[in-house]
Formats: C-alpha cells, sequence, structure tokens
C-alpha cells in the first residue's frame, strides 16, 4: 500500500511500485481528467504537477512520487496561476477536440508558476512537448499571454 498526496486529498493506493501515475489515477483513483496520450512521454497528454512542476505522468512510475504532492486537472483551478490559466483558455476558445487540452493547461500552469512572465519564445519552449493535433497552438500562446496578465 502507497499513500499519495493527491489534490490536497491522502489516498491510499494498492499499486505495484512500476505502475506509472496515470495509471493509478485513472483506473485506481478514478481521477480521469488527465488523458492517455503516447505512453513514452513524448505528447503532453498525460500531464499532471508533481509539487508543482510538469511532469509526464504515463511513464512516472508511483514508486518514484514518494510523499511529494500530485495536482492534477481536476485540481489545479483551485490555484491562482490554475484559475487564471483556466479562465484563458475559455477567454480565448482554446479548445476544438479537447483531449490534449488537461495537459496542455497543466504545462501552461506549471510554466506560469516557474516564469510569471514568459516571452513567446519561453512559451514555444515550454509548451513544445505538447502536442495538439487540432493545431490549436497560437490559441494556447494568446491564452497563456493572457494568464500572465498581458493579452
Amino acid at each position: 500500500m502507497i499513500e499519495l498526496n493527491i489534490n490536497g486529498q491522502p489516498h491510499p493506493v494498492d499499486a505495484p511500485p512500476d505502475m506509472p501515475v496515470l495509471w493509478v489515477l485513472r483506473d485506481i483513483v478514478g481521477l480521469t481528467g488527465t488523458k492517455f496520450g503516447c505512453g513514452i512521454a513524448q505528447c503532453g497528454a498525460c500531464t499532471v504537477h508533481l509539487d508543482g512542476v510538469a511532469v509526464r505522468s504515463c511513464v512516472l512510475p508511483v514508486a518514484a512520487v514518494g510523499d511529494r504532492a500530485i495536482t492534477t486537472i481536476e485540481a489545479v483551478g483551485d490555484t491562482p496561476v490554475g484559475k487564471r490559466v483556466q479562465a484563458a483558455w475559455r477567454a480565448i476558445d482554446v479548445v476544438q477536440c479537447g483531449y490534449c487540452q488537461s495537459g496542455q493547461v497543466m504545462q501552461a500552469a506549471s510554466l506560469l508558476t516557474q516564469n510569471p512572465k514568459p516571452s513567446d519564445a519561453d512559451i514555444d519552449t515550454a509548451m513544445s512537448g505538447n502536442i495538439c493535433r487540432c493545431g490549436t497552438y497560437n490559441r494556447i500562446r494568446a491564452a497563456i499571454r493572457q494568464a500572465a496578465g498581458g493579452a
């Protein structure tokens, strides 16, 4: 039995130590907002925060989490930065199909937590590992700029 801090709540989980956090979240805890995309940390759909830093949950073994806090898309809006990012996403109307968006929002919130006033180059670098098949990259950048306070 492993106890995880997920979205500020303790969650005892019975999972093998090498099970990816993604599957613990989705299949054991029942938080399905974090998506499976590629399974090799290349698309970003599975992005969650580990102590506020964006990580790919599809390749992160649950045993590697330790006592660090996991935040998922279900709770990122409870943080000031996450709330701003989600509001900007709605205002800019970023979403098309929406599949990648939980990972995009999580990556953007992590970026703005670490760099509150990113340049376009900073945004492009931070978001480069998050793929959007619908091609909403310009709207994603605009939403991040808006969330940073500079529409």
